[in-house]
Protein backbone atom coordinates (compact mmCIF):
# COMPACT_ATOMS: atom_id res chain seq x y z
CA UNK A 1 0.00 0.00 0.00
CA UNK A 2 3.05 2.27 0.86
CA UNK A 3 4.75 1.60 -2.00
CA UNK A 4 3.23 3.86 -4.61
CA UNK A 5 3.79 6.84 -2.09
CA UNK A 6 7.07 5.48 -1.13
CA UNK A 7 8.17 5.55 -5.27
CA UNK A 8 6.68 9.15 -5.98
CA UNK A 9 8.48 10.44 -3.41
CA UNK A 10 11.88 9.24 -4.64
CA UNK A 11 10.88 10.57 -7.85
CA UNK A 12 10.07 14.07 -6.62
CA UNK A 13 13.34 14.38 -4.83
CA UNK A 14 15.46 13.74 -7.59
CA UNK A 15 13.41 16.19 -9.84
CA UNK A 16 13.94 19.10 -6.91
CA UNK A 17 17.44 18.08 -7.12
CA UNK A 18 18.08 18.51 -10.42
CA UNK A 19 15.64 21.62 -10.97
CA UNK A 20 18.16 24.53 -10.30
CA UNK A 21 21.71 25.47 -11.76
CA UNK A 22 24.22 27.13 -10.21
CA UNK A 23 23.54 30.74 -11.16
CA UNK A 24 19.98 30.09 -10.73
CA UNK A 25 20.49 29.19 -7.24
CA UNK A 26 23.09 31.92 -6.40
CA UNK A 27 20.35 34.49 -7.75
CA UNK A 28 18.15 33.36 -5.34
CA UNK A 29 19.90 35.03 -2.67
CA UNK A 30 20.31 38.67 -1.73
CA UNK A 31 22.84 38.73 1.11
CA UNK A 32 19.82 40.01 3.73
CA UNK A 33 20.35 37.54 6.65
CA UNK A 34 16.76 36.78 7.27
CA UNK A 35 15.82 36.72 3.51
CA UNK A 36 18.56 34.37 2.71
CA UNK A 37 18.07 32.05 5.52
CA UNK A 38 14.56 31.68 4.71
CA UNK A 39 14.87 30.81 1.36
CA UNK A 40 18.04 28.17 2.47
CA UNK A 41 14.87 26.96 4.52
CA UNK A 42 12.74 26.88 1.87
CA UNK A 43 14.98 25.48 -0.57
CA UNK A 44 16.05 22.13 1.78
CA UNK A 45 12.56 22.24 3.05
CA UNK A 46 11.27 21.12 -1.16
CA UNK A 47 14.85 19.41 -1.53
CA UNK A 48 14.77 16.89 1.10
CA UNK A 49 17.98 14.32 2.18
CA UNK A 50 20.27 12.97 4.59
CA UNK A 51 22.75 15.22 6.51
CA UNK A 52 25.98 13.59 5.09
CA UNK A 53 24.84 14.47 1.59
CA UNK A 54 23.90 18.54 3.35
CA UNK A 55 27.20 18.76 4.02
CA UNK A 56 28.49 18.18 1.05
CA UNK A 57 25.70 20.86 -0.76
CA UNK A 58 26.42 22.91 1.82
CA UNK A 59 30.20 23.78 0.93
CA UNK A 60 29.19 23.61 -2.59
CA UNK A 61 26.62 26.45 -1.59
CA UNK A 62 29.85 28.45 0.65
CA UNK A 63 32.05 28.08 -2.72
CA UNK A 64 29.57 29.72 -5.02
CA UNK A 65 29.86 32.63 -2.73
CA UNK A 66 26.30 31.69 -0.39
CA UNK A 67 26.30 33.33 2.79
CA UNK A 68 26.27 30.86 6.12
CA UNK A 69 22.84 31.90 7.24
CA UNK A 70 21.60 30.04 4.13
CA UNK A 71 23.57 26.98 4.10
CA UNK A 72 22.73 26.37 7.98
CA UNK A 73 19.28 27.19 6.78
CA UNK A 74 19.61 25.01 4.05
CA UNK A 75 21.10 21.80 5.76
CA UNK A 76 18.71 22.32 9.18
CA UNK A 77 15.97 22.89 6.53
CA UNK A 78 17.25 19.87 4.76
CA UNK A 79 17.19 17.18 7.06
CA UNK A 80 14.02 17.84 9.58
CA UNK A 81 11.44 19.64 7.17
CA UNK A 82 9.75 17.10 4.53
CA UNK A 83 7.25 18.59 1.89
CA UNK A 84 7.60 16.01 -0.19
CA UNK A 85 7.25 13.21 2.25
CA UNK A 86 4.12 15.13 3.69
CA UNK A 87 1.99 12.68 2.30
CA UNK A 88 3.53 9.63 3.66
CA UNK A 89 3.95 11.11 6.93
CA UNK A 90 0.62 12.65 7.41
CA UNK A 91 -0.92 9.33 6.41
CA UNK A 92 1.52 7.53 9.08
CA UNK A 93 1.73 9.64 12.09
CA UNK A 94 -1.51 11.99 11.55
CA UNK A 95 -2.13 15.49 9.65
CA UNK A 96 -1.97 17.30 12.63
CA UNK A 97 1.28 16.19 13.93
CA UNK A 98 3.30 16.21 10.53
CA UNK A 99 1.79 20.08 9.81
CA UNK A 100 3.12 21.01 13.28
CA UNK A 101 6.23 19.37 12.99
CA UNK A 102 6.92 20.71 9.70
CA UNK A 103 6.07 24.42 10.93
CA UNK A 104 8.40 23.99 13.85
CA UNK A 105 10.92 22.78 12.22
CA UNK A 106 10.81 25.34 9.37
CA UNK A 107 10.60 28.14 11.97
CA UNK A 108 13.79 26.71 13.52
CA UNK A 109 15.86 26.30 10.66
CA UNK A 110 15.27 30.15 10.11
CA UNK A 111 16.04 31.09 13.17
CA UNK A 112 18.97 28.88 13.44
CA UNK A 113 20.55 30.02 10.29
CA UNK A 114 20.17 33.76 11.45
CA UNK A 115 21.53 32.93 14.87
CA UNK A 116 24.34 31.32 13.81
CA UNK A 117 25.67 34.07 11.06
CA UNK A 118 24.90 36.33 14.15
CA UNK A 119 27.18 34.09 16.50
CA UNK A 120 30.17 33.98 13.61
CA UNK A 121 30.14 37.76 13.30
CA UNK A 122 30.93 37.97 16.66
CA UNK A 123 33.55 35.68 16.85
Amino acid sequence: MMTPILVGIVLLIGLFQTALDDEQLVALFSGNAFADSFMGAVIGSIAPGNPITSYVLGGEMLELGIGITAVVAFIVAWVTVGVVQFPAEALMLGKRFSILRNAFSFISAILIGVLTGLILQII
